[in-house]
């Protein structure tokens, strides 16, 4: 059986490498959405999860896939739908990296996997969700040292799935169709932008205060995407 979970976990991620090495703004976006997905009912949400899922794992954008599950289901489902792509995609290469990235991980990031080790050990939830609110990371890089860790699987997916919460929301908002300039559109945008740089800041400071090692909060590619 798990070698069975391997082999789709494997098929499922060279098919979004193959996704994204194509042209992908006609594989994934809001024409796409038109024929396949909106209005499309059941068959609509399974297949928008399987492509953000998918894209996600393989390091397209969180916010590309909020916008679009805005756009197809409106601003309360699409946020729901994405969060839950997200999710997957975010599961999906934690468990190619655990599976089978070691090495690989080790050799592409060296020195940052040791890092991200002693950081999540001492507070696992705090730090990712960290990670996940202050832009100074990147999902796919952080994915996969979470992988190859000895963080608790439990704890770095809800504190992923909290920490996704806010640009998500944002970008189903804009493109439920709500006009970009709306007082109340942009009202919401810059709270959450407060609330969620706040939180990040205030869990930053906790775990500095706390470890020798934050400044290795920043330890992966600059913009999370």
């Amino acid at each position: 059986m798990k070698f069975l979970l391997r082999l789709l976990l494997l098929s499922i991620l060279i098919a979004g490498f193959w996704f994204l090495s194509q042209d992908f703004q006609h594989l994934f976006e809001r024409d796409w959405i038109d024929a396949h997905v909106r209005g499309h009912g059941i068959t609509g949400f399974a297949l928008f999860l399987a492509f953000g899922a998918m894209l996600t794992a393989c390091g397209f954008s969180r916010q590309a896939v909020g916008f679009l599950g805005g756009y197809a289901f409106g601003a309360w489902l699409g946020l729901a739908l994405s969060l839950l792509a997200s999710l997957a995609g975010c599961v999906l290469t934690f468990y190619f990296a655990r599976w089978f990235g070691r090495s690989l991980v080790d050799r592409w990031l060296p020195g940052k996997l040791r890092r991200f080790d002693r950081l999540v050990q001492a507070h696992p939830f705090g730090t990712t969700l960290t990670i996940r609110l202050l832009p100074v990371g990147s999902n796919l890089v952080t994915n996969l040292l979470a992988g190859v860790s000895r963080i608790p699987r439990t704890a770095f997916f809800a504190a992923s799935l909290v920490g996704y919460v806010p640009q998500t929301l944002i970008f189903t908002l804009a493109g439920s169709g709500l006009t970009i300039g709306s007082r109340w559109q942009l009202a919401v945008s810059l709270t959450l932008l407060a609330v969620s740089a706040a939180i990040g800041t205030t869990l930053y400071r906790r775990v500095r205060a706390q470890s020798d090692y934050a400044g290795d909060l920043q330890f992966s590619r600059k913009g999370e995407a």
